[in-house]
């Protein structure tokens, strides 16, 4: 009897299995259960089955990278691949190399997947919108450099809104290097907060090429943002993640830039009929003011009114007039009445009164004598009196 070792015989069935071309691509479709992620490797495990029968499936990191949509249990797809056998452990198992959702595309399911997430955390919800500035001073402008869309929009900006200052981000808007540069754009945009308005999107394209803007980075990004976003990607009939996210979705750059800012000669001829408007209204105003005053004016109960207003403003002013003819009166009265008392008392200490008594008064070089001691024999001396003065010669002295 011949033997072989069990890893013989696993190789053996493995090249029969590998050796039918039929088996060597194949396409399979059922429902995922018992799906594992291996984030260390990158490889995809899980079972494929349908109502009858179930095969073990594993997809290895360079295939699994390809998926755009979110694998989990339950899911109905469709396998590109090959069978063999993991000779290890004798399983037989199926290889993939794609997988496509069955009756969805890849990327409408992707689609679909990250708005249905977004959605139950309610970066969606309606009210959580911000309103775009009506006057904005500054505007940041996230789009590719080249292209009619970042011309579209710097035209109508400049065109409609001068006053505004724009700041250019170039970034690339397809292509694996897009999302990476539109986030480094908005986290370079968001410290600085100098910007009233925040412009992103792109031009059209197919929906591969506009795919960068339904990554779920760059749409959490966008709803973090502490300025308002414009979301402006491809035509009218587009619609992406970002577009879902962002404060306000124009269906083209162009109507971004009409959207964020408002029409300078539209302005002006608002504000110039306002101007008129109110001119007029002022106008209307003033003529009904003239003719109900004219009307008050002539009326005889105005006249009756005024009139006695008058007549008790004069019986006022004549009562004052008396109050302050009688204090005045009063005040001078009482400064007479002083005037007299110091008189008096002036008199009372004059020298003039003791001269009039009989005294005199000696002076000599203007200085009054008051005693012998002041003058010398032979010295001349004023001797004032009542009426008049004497010059005198000291003849002699006494005691």
């Amino acid at each position: 009897m011949q033997t072989v070792t069990v890893k013989q015989l696993n190789l053996f069935v493995k090249s029969l299995i590998e050796g039918d071309m039929r088996l060597n691509d194949i396409y399979v479709v059922g429902e995922i259960s018992n799906f594992k992620n291996h984030y260390a490797s990158g490889h995809l495990y899980f079972t494929l089955k349908d109502n009858d029968a179930s095969i073990r499936c594993v997809m290895f990191r360079g295939y699994a990278q390809q998926v755009k949509f979110d694998v989990t249990d339950g899911l109905k797809v469709i396998l590109r691949g090959r069978v063999s056998i993991y000779e290890k452990d004798g399983q037989y198992q199926f290889y993939a190399q794609e997988m496509h959702p069955d009756g969805l595309g890849d990327i409408a399911l992707a689609f679909e997947q990250i708005k249905e997430r977004l959605s139950k955390e309610g970066l969606l919800d309606p009210e959580k919108k911000r309103p775009i500035p009506k006057f904005p001073q500054k505007i940041a402008v996230i789009t590719s450099e080249t292209g009619a869309a970042v011309q579209d929009i710097l035209n109508i900006l400049t065109r409609r809104w001068p006053l505004c200052n724009i700041v250019m981000c170039p970034v690339s808007v397809q292509g694996e290097n897009a999302v990476p540069e539109m986030l480094n754009a908005l986290e370079r945009v968001y410290p600085i907060d100098c910007c009233d308005l925040i412009i992103i999107g792109r031009g059209g394209g197919s929906i591969e090429d506009l795919w960068a803007f339904n990554d779920e980075i760059l749409a959490r990004k966008i709803y973090e943002s502490p300025i308002p976003v414009i979301s402006a990607v491809g035509h009218e009939t587009d619609f992406t993640i970002c577009d879902l996210v962002a404060d306000l979705r124009a269906p083209t750059p162009s109507a971004a830039a009409e959207l964020a800012v408002p029409d300078m000669g539209e302005m002006k001829y608002r504000l110039n009929s306002n101007k008129q408007r109110l001119i007029k209204a002022l106008n209307g105003k003033l003529t009904l003011a003239k003719s109900r005053f004219s009307q008050a004016e002539n009326s005889p109960y105005i006249k009756k009114g005024v009139q006695s207003i008058i007549e008790q403003r004069n019986l006022t002013v004549d009562t004052l007039f008396d109050r302050l003819t009688k204090r005045y009166t009063d005040i001078l009265n009482i400064n007479k009445m002083r005037f007299k008392t110091n008189l008096a008392t002036l008199d009372a200490l004059s020298p003039l009164k003791v001269l009039s008594r009989g005294y005199s008064v000696a002076e000599k070089d203007g200085k009054i004598l008051k005693s012998s001691k002041d003058i010398s024999v032979g010295d001349k001396f004023t001797l004032k009196l009542k009426d008049g003065s004497l010059n005198c010669i000291v003849d002699t002295k006494g005691e």
